[in-house]
């Protein structure tokens, strides 16, 4: 990892990627899906914990039991996309950890005992997850739509009702259609968010 990427991939991760809206009507099989998931999973995480979940919503029945717990401005969107992915976490995460932090034996018995902890890893390290999933879809050519904007308790009760997973946030997936798109909003610069102490 002693050189940078070229310009073309960073163009297709950050520079010239976008939130995108409008989609193509063009499948995502469920090995590219595979392929995503085998790059992200390698996120890095507290003692490698990885409480993501992932749920790939891509059949008509699937899409309208989400459709139910959207936002009305979020509905056309996720219809038409291939795919959604409902980021969730897994509450429970630490029973993995013998396997996954085997380095550190009581790792699973710290985070039982003690909700508040667990609770914190599991969104904090769910959110990391997310953020290398859309840049693992993008990596193999995927476009991507992350929002807010549903319900929460109702995803987590048609998608997750035999788990105790919590849904965080969601993630369109497919092949963009680029007349969707919005004017880029601005960034802000390094001097305005960003301090070297």
């Amino acid at each position: 990892m002693s050189t940078s990427l070229s310009k073309d991939a960073l163009d297709q991760l950050f520079l010239e990627a976008r939130t995108h809206n409008a989609w193509l009507d063009k499948d995502v099989p469920d090995s590219l899906l595979t392929q995503v998931w085998d790059l992200a999973r390698w996120a890095p995480t507290s003692m490698n914990c990885n409480p993501v979940r992932i749920a790939f919503v891509k059949s008509a029945e699937a899409k309208e039991k989400l459709k139910a717990c959207l936002s009305e401005g979020n509905i056309e969107k996720t219809m038409k996309a291939p795919v959604t992915a409902i980021i969730a976490q897994d509450p429970k995460f630490y029973v993995n950890m013998p396997k996954l932090f085997p380095s550190f034996p009581g790792a699973a018995d710290l985070f039982e005992s003690s909700p508040d902890l667990s609770s914190e890893t599991a969104h904090r390290n769910t959110t990391l997850q997310g953020a290398y999933f859309i840049l693992a879809c993008r990596a193999l050519g995927l476009d991507c739509g992350p929002m807010s904007g549903f319900d929460n308790a109702k995803v987590d009760d048609v998608f997750f009702k035999d788990s105790n997973f919590k849904s965080n946030f969601l993630c369109n997936i497919g092949y963009g259609d680029s007349a969707g798109l919005y004017d880029r909003n601005a960034r802000p610069a390094f001097d305005e968010v960003c301090t070297v102490l």
